[in-house]
């Protein structure tokens, strides 16, 4: 990819001679947009954007901004030169005959028969559609010239002006969303800076208060979902009988304001019904796994006491984040030289229909020198594409697979080192037989090195048999996508079912090697043998597993959706300037929910990173204690390493001292 990779084609547009658009140091420097001969040759912006257009490709400086055909502008060059050095800046450099003849020039190709007035968009010049009392115009006009003697209406361009109008509104959405976010960045900055100290506030004060915390929670959760359905209500209420209101979302079809949505009672029903389910799912969880959340509690009691001994624990999901960030530039990168390695590819381009060689590649130093342009007049070999025909070009699919593999296998293996470092540290207190004297100096650097130095190897080999499902499955998803059109009922049955299979193998895959790496970090054996060990410890203790680990799981989510939906009602309420204190200070945004949204998923990001370490602290003393009773049975000689609040909670029957 390093070798054969150009970005530059990317970057660049590229012209019919195969040269780059708005290249430095070179004679289209000052020329960054790409102009079509006959736009009308053009079926799509698809077409125009993948550069396979049959039409002449020139780089120029500008669009052109009136209409002028070639017949004209040559009749009057004598006493109108301002017209053919405007119109010539859009021919072939260095042409400046306007004696030769129309029917040679348009044969040739030396000129466009036509400009249209055009915009510029993704560095390539677009004819300049608007409406006009709902009737399609270019610059105001509904007809022009085509520059072969017809006068034809823009309705001609028909099929090119939906595809483009519906471009340029995707663009017009694109840009009013970057001002929101241009005029509200800092807003959003403060409301993520909100989130990381609630999120911080909680886990300090859960050492403390874990148990009043957690219900209030709870209950805070149950209370803002009671609050929007309570909204949805009175928003379905207050539109009733207001005109149009009544309407279905499928009557309007796909609008970009989305604020029209918000003026239908289907939609606040529909979200109305949506909460209500969900409000109902956590209300019977909590009344049936009650007791079995005082377990929990208890435990992330003890969780928040290892992680105050050990704060710096809650800022190594930074260190994750940075190395997930360069695997993912170095994929992204790699990806894109990678994609751009193909070599110029030239093909024939011919004005008559019948011509054997159109489409037809050639090679353009030679090309003069065939009998192509006898049989076929003005025909030309033009770029088309990049690409190739060489054994290495035929095999950048298998590459782009090989390279997707590898940032599969990086990303792994930095969500592993995190694990096995915070899984070493909270494992050391645990094991600590005095708390907190005899805990390590630096806990966290400590168990950060003994991973880096001994057990390289094994997370990397639990990463590569995770990176190997998860390249399975993507392989299964781009074969379901490839299959989609095809009727044949009983592949794509199988497709789903192998796509459903590796899922949940992932997911095993992915609960046996967290455990695994926390048996790395007690024991430091490899990887193979402390997954065995961890298994069947887990399966000695399933019961245990079942209710403690996913109960404590189910407890820090509603943590996240009440730090994220606490943050985000009072981003809603400040955005859409509904507090008097600061409603001066809210930005006037095109779309409120541009940053709401940030901030709302946003603030569930934070709070996963910071619950996410309190998650694997729980697991590893969850998992410790389980060995921890296995190993110990309380006597003088072998005495518990828990402590005196899990002794009492988590293992009343097994505590007393075994009998000889």
């Amino acid at each position: 990819a390093w070798v054969h990779g150009d970005p530059r084609k990317v970057i660049y547009p590229t012209d019919s001679y195969g040269q780059f658009c708005g290249q430095k140091d070179t004679p289209n420097e000052n020329k960054t947009i790409l102009f079509y001969f006959n736009i009308l040759k053009c079926a799509s912006p698809v077409v125009l954007i993948n550069l396979q257009c049959p039409t002449t490709q020139l780089c120029v400086s500008k669009c052109p901004d009136r209409f002028a055909t070639y017949i004209d502008v040559q009749a009057s060059y004598r006493y109108k030169p301002d017209q053919w050095n405007y119109f010539r800046q859009f021919c072939k450099p260095g042409f400046n005959n306007p004696r030769k003849s129309v029917a040679q020039v348009l044969r040739d190709e030396d000129c466009p028969s036509m400009i249209i007035p055009s915009r510029p968009f993704l560095k390539r010049c677009f004819p300049d559609f608007s409406t006009k009392n709902g009737v399609l115009t270019v610059a105001n006009q509904t007809t022009f010239k085509d520059g072969r003697g017809k006068t034809r209406n823009v309705t001609d361009l028909r099929e090119a002006a939906n595809g483009i109008n519906n471009v340029l509104d995707a663009r017009s959405v694109g840009m009013k969303i970057f001002e929101d976010y241009a005029i509200s960045w800092y807003w959003i900055l403060i409301g993520l800076f909100i989130a990381m100290i609630v999120s911080l506030l909680f886990l300090v004060l859960l050492r403390f208060t874990a148990g009043v915390l957690f219900w209030i929670f709870i209950f805070g959760v149950i209370g803002i979902i009671g609050y929007g359905i309570w909204h949805c209500y009175w928003e379905y209420d207050h539109l009733k009988g207001i005109p149009g209101s009544d309407l279905t979302v499928y009557d309007i079809g796909f609008q970009t304001d989305f604020r029209v949505y918000l003026q239908l009672r289907q939609t606040w029903l529909a979200f109305m019904i949506m909460l209500c389910v969900v409000e109902v799912i956590i209300i019977l969880m909590l009344i049936f796994l009650r007791n079995r959340i005082r377990i929990a509690i208890a435990l992330l009691k003890e969780g928040s006491r290892a992680i105050g001994y050990i704060m710096s624990t809650l800022f190594y999901p930074i260190v994750t984040f940075i190395l997930i960030a360069i695997c993912i530039s170095y994929w992204a990168v790699t990806a894109v030289f990678l994609a751009t390695s193909g070599e110029p590819v030239y093909k024939v381009m011919a004005n008559q229909t019948l011509c054997k060689y159109a489409n037809l590649t050639c090679d353009p130093e030679s090309f003069n020198t065939t009998n192509v342009t006898k049989l076929c007049p003005g025909a030309q070999c033009t770029f088309a594409f990049y690409g190739g025909e060489s054994l290495y070009h035929k095999y950048i699919f298998i590459f782009q697979l090989a390279n997707a593999f590898v940032f599969l296998w990086l990303v792994n293996f930095a969500i592993a080192l995190g694990q096995c470092t915070l899984a070493g540290a909270f494992a050391s207190y645990y094991w600590a037989s005095r708390k907190p004297a005899d805990i390590p100096l630096w806990p966290l650097f400590s168990s950060f090195g003994r991973a880096i130095r001994y057990h390289t190897g094994s997370l990397a080999f639990g990463a590569l048999i995770l990176a190997v499902v998860q390249l399975i499955r993507v392989i299964l998803e781009y074969l379901d996508h490839k299959l989609k059109g095809t009727q044949n009922s009983f592949t794509r049955f199988l497709l789903c079912c192998l796509k459903c299979c590796f899922w949940c193998l992932e997911k095993f895959l992915k609960f046996i090697n967290r455990n695994a790496y926390i048996m790395i970090a007690i024991y430091g054996k490899n990887f193979c043998t402390s997954a065995k060990e961890a298994f069947f410890l887990l399966m000695r203790n399933v019961v245990r597993v079942a209710v403690l680990d996913k109960v404590t799981d189910f407890l820090l989510f509603l943590g996240k959706i009440l730090v994220a939906g606490g943050v985000g009602v009072l981003a809603f309420f400040f955005f859409t300037q509904r507090i008097p204190l600061f409603a001066q200070e809210a930005p006037t945004l095109n779309y409120y929910w541009v940053p709401l949204l940030t901030v709302i998923i946003g603030s569930y990001l934070v709070a996963h990173g910071f619950f996410s370490v309190y998650a694997m602290c729980v697991d590893t003393l969850f998992l410790c204690f389980c060995e921890d009773l296995e190993r110990n049975d309380g006597s003088t000689a072998k005495p518990y390493f828990m402590s005196a609040s899990l002794h009492r909670i988590l293992g009343k029957k097994e505590l007393s001292p075994k009998k000889a």
